[in-house]
């Protein structure tokens, strides 16, 4: 928020028209909106794919002492010195192939989610260009100059100055953006902003900057009618599925079961929807915990598990701050109770947990079950009903929207589709489900009994047909045509 506050300041100070001054607002709030694509493959090369992002948000990579100054000093911080020591000897190896694949791949997402938000043309391609450079050595495309966004010129430098003014102070800000003016940063809009320095941080120091931000969005403003709530929502769901191969399409699936069983038991339409949209936005809090945690194979330590407790809070509060969203949030909060007090964050008893809670969190576990995990393979919709049935016996999920749940998910396995979509055929889905979730060529030939050649040919296949190049894309693609499955 700050951001978008200091390049719309910097862009009025540039002269730039309204329509240039409402692309950078809306840039600036959606420039991390393809962060969770390839935060698995970043906790994989280094730990923790929040604190590498961390590391290197304000480092000029055009200076090499910077790079190995804040790799050595912060990179895979916390993690054991095992972990450190390999994440950093990754990281001087295959350091600059994988920031350029990463920012490839959240830029391609971002697109597709901005799009689904009702964005224009003009965000879409700035959000393409954040992680472009003035003299032309950023990523992915090499761009310089004028070839970059002025949106993305604007909102580039008021992020980097954002952290320095918030981890160093206003001098230290001012400092590096003289530094980097005309390597890293437009020269013109590092003037704009070096010449109204103090009026501009006195802007990002007030005391609520969320209401500061509210007031100051420019025309012309980008609103949605409510009748593409659905649309909205489901965005979100995807943005947090994204987050790791073993979510994908989890927050549609728990979406889909919860609303169905609703109607199972007779609840009317309006709860229905309400249902649909919690169980879309029920995982956003997600985001905020580490790949590290998500991904890890083995038991989660105490630490890590006080983490993942604090999802739901975050979830809650996300959806809390938006009018239209608000009264959804207690009932996305409680997606981890139990009726017998044994759940989280809140620990909630049965008296407290409504009827719609009750079915969230049974069409939860049940979705969860059937999807593979770390520690554990999928399980059969069998085993599932199993378990559900089981939890319900002792007095953990509701009886009643636990046989909801099973009936409906009994409901979507027997459906048939006609065709798929871009021309896939049955095996191409097949391939593509595994390839959404994370599996390379050699496992998908080991799963499906056929050569790796062939494999290969699916793929390749795919990713002409739904017009993809990414493992995120494909998963994306996936959610959008509701071909994950339950």
């Amino acid at each position: 928020m700050r951001t978008a506050l200091m390049a719309v300041e910097v862009g009025r100070n540039l002269d730039l028209p309204d329509s240039v001054l409402s692309n950078a607002f809306y840039l600036a709030l959606l420039r991390a909106i393809g962060c969770t694509a390839f935060a698995h493959e970043e906790a994989q090369a280094y730990g923790d794919d929040i604190t590498y992002r961390w590391t290197y948000f304000p480092v000029d990579f055009g200076r090499e002492e910077e790079v190995v100054a804040a790799t050595r000093e912060n990179l895979a911080r916390g993690q054991s010195a095992e972990v450190r020591e390999r994440a950093i000897a990754r990281f001087f190896t295959d350091g600059p192939r994988l920031a350029s694949e990463m920012a490839a791949t959240a830029c391609s997402v971002a697109v597709r989610f901005a799009s689904r938000l009702g964005m224009n043309e003009a965000v879409g391609r700035g959000l393409t260009h954040i992680w472009e450079r003035w003299d032309g050595k950023g990523f992915p495309q090499g761009l310089s100059e004028d070839e970059i966004e002025i949106g993305a010129r604007l909102v580039t430098l008021a992020n980097v100055v954002e952290i320095d003014h918030r981890t160093a102070g206003r001098a230290a800000a001012c400092e590096n953006l003289a530094r980097r003016s005309g390597g890293w940063f437009d020269p013109a809009v590092a003037g704009a902003f070096l010449d109204r320095a103090p009026e501009v941080f006195a802007l990002i120091e007030s005391e609520s900057v969320w209401d500061l931000v509210l007031e100051s969005e420019p025309s012309p403003r980008i609103t949605l009618p409510l009748a593409r709530l659905d649309e909205v929502t489901s965005a979100f769901a995807d943005f947090a599925d994204l987050k790791s191969p073993y979510l994908v399409g989890h927050s549609g699936g728990v979406a889909r079961l919860a609303c169905a069983a609703a109607g199972i038991l007779g609840l009317g339409e309006e709860e229905q929807r309400r249902l649909r949209h919690a169980g879309l936005l029920h995982d956003l809090g997600r985001v905020s915990v580490s790949n590290g945690i998500w991904d890890k194979p083995g038991p989660l330590g105490t630490a890590e598990w006080e983490r993942v407790r604090l999802h739901p809070y975050y979830s809650e509060r996300a959806v809390s701050q938006s009018p239209v969203l608000a009264p959804l949030g207690a009932l996305v909060g409680m997606h981890h109770e139990r009726l017998d007090g044994s759940g989280y964050h809140r620990g909630a008893p049965a008296s407290q947990l409504s009827r719609g809670a009750r079915l969230l969190a049974a069409a939860d576990v049940f979705q969860a079950l059937t999807e593979e995990r770390p520690h554990r393979p999928a399980r059969s919709r069998k085993h599932a009903v199993g378990v559900v049935e089981e939890e319900a016996s002792a007095g953990r999920l509701d009886r009643d929207a636990v046989k909801a749940v099973v009936e409906a998910a009994g409901e979507h396995a027997r459906r048939s589709r006609a065709r798929w979509p871009a021309g896939l055929t049955e095996r191409e889905v097949e391939v593509l489900r595994l390839l959404a979730r994370g599996q390379s060529q050699r496992q998908i030939a080991d799963e499906l009994v056929i050569s790796p050649s062939t494999a290969h040919t699916h793929i390749v296949h795919i990713y002409e047909k739904c017009g993809v190049s990414t493992r995120a894309s494909v998963a994306l693609f996936a959610m959008e045509n509701d071909l994950i499955g339950v």
